[in-house]
């Protein structure tokens, strides 16, 4: 039974945690409410902060040459100075944080959709679409973090990829807390085929590292073998990785199997392969072979569960079906 670490997430506070927004209202969010009970969440809203009221006049983005700027149009207050200061003192004052949930759109926290405009008077147009202040801190200040908006988290492709890295980033802090050199012989192996999934060359190049066969100190091997894990957790695994690792994973059970399950589950795996079946549904098949047959080496592998299993049971209308879940 694999047991997780309890992640630190900055989420902003307008979302489930308090009636902040600039109309005085909050946001609902499934995933938020339901992540509650795993994660240890650090609620922020950094309009309040730099001391807009609630309810308060909206403020906007205004893109003045390539110069990102807060505006309140109602007041022409600029709130940039007041919030590009609260942003690096906040965030610099953060002794540690595995992830972020981010309001979407919003002026202060947005990641990818909030609106620039020309300026900052009323009907003047919109020039592009990207992050607000905080949210651009908070890119700049933690880039290898687990960060996300609560819009797109109710997408199962980008939250599974979010809950991945951000349970998978937990476990490594764990790790270099006990500076043991076993830790991270176990931290990879256990990992192994969830790092094969993402990208299996720098799979096999953290454990070219962990092998150490120039003997150096931890804090040098650990640093170097960080470089690569923030590399490998940067973009989602491809669906033909995932045929990779499952197809190993059968060959665990070649001589258990009678003929009829080993073509069964391949039929199944041509379902996923052309994006009739998610991915899970495989996972799940090849989790009950690992209990009925006590397969030793892949009960360790945290593949199969990379995250608390009750975060798979979201009550979420959620798309699993095609490929293109990335854009922003």
């Amino acid at each position: 039974m694999l047991t997780f670490q309890k992640p630190i997430v900055i989420v902003s506070k307008c979302i489930e945690f308090d009636y902040c927004r600039w109309n005085g209202y909050t946001i609902s969010s499934d995933v938020v409410k339901i992540l509650k009970n795993y994660v240890d969440f650090k609620p922020v809203c950094a309009e309040v902060e730099i001391g807009l009221g609630i309810p308060r006049d909206p403020v906007r983005i205004v893109l003045e040459g390539e110069t990102l700027k807060m505006i309140q149009p109602k007041t022409g207050r600029d709130c940039t100075e007041e919030m590009n200061r609260f942003a690096n003192v906040y965030l610099a004052s953060l002794e540690h944080v595995d992830g972020f949930i981010l309001k979407s759109q919003s002026p202060s926290c947005g990641l990818f959709q909030t609106k620039h405009y020309q300026s900052a008077k009323k009907g003047a147009p919109k020039l592009q679409v990207g992050t607000g202040l905080f949210g651009r801190a908070v890119v700049n200040t933690f880039p290898n973090k687990a960060i996300e908006t609560e819009g797109r988290l109710t997408n199962f492709r980008i939250r599974e990829h979010w809950l991945i890295k951000l349970y998978t980033l937990a476990d490594f802090h764990n790790l270099k807390r006990t500076k043991s050199h076993n830790a991270l012989v176990n931290f990879h192996t256990k990992n192994k085929f969830l790092f094969m999934a993402y990208n299996q060359n720098l799979m096999r190049k953290m454990g070219k590292i962990v092998a150490n066969p120039q003997k150096l100190e931890f804090e040098e091997i650990i640093a170097s073998y960080e470089q690569f894990l923030n590399q490998l957790l940067l973009n989602p695994p491809k669906y033909t990785a995932h045929i990779n690792v499952l197809m190993h994973a059968l060959g665990h059970f070649k001589k258990s199997l009678s003929g009829e399950e080993k073509a069964f589950f391949l039929d199944e795996l041509e379902k996923y392969r052309t994006g009739w079946i998610p991915l899970f549904l495989l996972q799940n098949l090849l989790n009950s072979w690992i209990i009925r047959f006590d397969e030793s080496y892949l009960k360790k592998q945290t593949y199969f569960n990379p995250y608390p299993e009750e975060l798979m049971n979201f009550d979420l209308k959620d798309t699993w079906r095609g490929r293109s879940y990335w854009k922003k």
